[in-house]
C-alpha cells in the first residue's frame, strides 16, 4: 500500500508539471522506473500505459478551459500515431540509445530559442507548417526515450511562434493518441505487466490532470515561456550528462 501511494505520487506531480508545461510527464516517471532497475522498454511500455489515463482527461481538460487550436492539433494526431508505432517497434527490437545525444542538443536548442523569443516583440501566431514531420519525430522519440512528445513539440511550435497555451493544450490533447499507439504496439509485441505501477501512476495524473489544465490558462505568457526554456535546457543538459557517464 505505501509503495502504491508513492506511485500515486509521483503520477501526481509529474502530471501537474506535464499539463502546466507540456512537457514532463514521461521523462520524470521513466526516470524514477529506471532507478528501480527496470529495463528500456519495460519502463516505456508501462509510462505509456499509464499516459493513456492521465493524457485522455488532461486533454479533455484543456478542450473545457479553451487550450486547444484545432490546426495544431489535428495535423499532430495521425503522423503522431504513426511514430509512436514505429518508435516502440525499434525499442522493443533495435538498440536506440544512440539517438539520445541527438536528440539532447536539439532540445537544448529549442529551449534557448524559446528564452530568446520572450525578449522579441513579435506577437504569438500559428504556424502550422511541418507539423506532420515534427509530430512523427516527436512521437517517434517519446516511444523510444519513454517521455519526449512534449519537449520536442511543445518546444519547438513555441520556438516557432505559437502561442503558448495554446500550445500546450494542443499538444497535450494529441498526446492521447500517441500513448494509446504506443501502448498498443507495446502490448502486441511485448505483452504487458507492472500493472500496479501503471495504476499508481495513473491515478495520481488523472487526479492533477484538470489542476494542471486550470495552471496553463492562468500562468502569464512570458513568464511561462522562461520556466519551459529553462526546463527545456536543464533536462537536455541532464541527458547528456547521464549519456556521457558523468552522473
Amino acid at each position: 500500500m505505501e509503495e502504491m501511494f508513492y506511485y500515486v505520487c509521483v503520477g501526481f506531480l509529474a502530471q501537474v508539471v506535464d499539463g502546466t508545461m507540456g512537457m514532463g510527464y514521461g521523462i520524470s516517471a521513466s526516470s524514477l522506473l529506471l532507478s528501480r532497475g527496470l529495463s528500456p522498454a519495460i519502463v516505456s511500455a508501462t509510462v505509456h500505459a499509464s499516459e493513456v489515463f492521465t493524457t485522455g482527461v488532461s486533454g479533455i481538460s484543456h478542450h473545457y478551459f479553451g487550450n486547444v487550436d484545432s490546426r495544431l492539433f489535428w495535423p499532430l494526431v495521425i503522423p503522431g500515431v504513426a511514430g509512436a508505432v514505429v518508435g516502440s517497434y525499434v525499442l522493443v527490437n533495435l538498440p536506440g540509445e544512440r539517438l539520445k545525444p541527438v536528440i539532447a542538443i536539439y532540445l537544448l536548442l529549442m529551449g534557448a530559442f524559446i528564452i530568446i523569443r520572450v525578449f522579441r516583440t513579435k506577437p504569438p501566431t500559428t504556424v502550422s507548417k511541418h507539423l506532420t514531420s515534427l509530430g512523427f519525430l516527436g512521437a517517434f522519440i517519446d516511444a523510444i526515450g519513454g517521455g519526449g512528445w512534449g519537449p520536442v513539440v511543445a518546444s519547438t511550435l513555441i520556438a516557432r511562434g505559437n502561442h503558448v497555451r495554446l500550445t500546450v493544450g494542443s499538444v497535450n490533447a494529441a498526446e492521447f493518441f500517441v500513448t494509446l499507439a504506443a501502448s498498443l504496439t507495446f502490448i502486441a509485441t511485448m505483452g504487458l505487466k507492472h500493472w500496479p505501477i501503471i495504476a499508481g501512476l495513473a491515478v495520481g495524473g488523472a487526479i492533477a490532470a484538470p489542476i494542471g489544465a486550470w495552471a496553463c490558462s492562468r500562468i502569464p505568457v512570458k513568464s511561462f515561456m522562461i520556466f519551459i526554456g529553462i526546463i527545456v535546457i536543464t533536462l537536455s543538459i541532464r541527458t547528456l550528462l547521464k549519456y556521457y557517464g558523468v552522473v
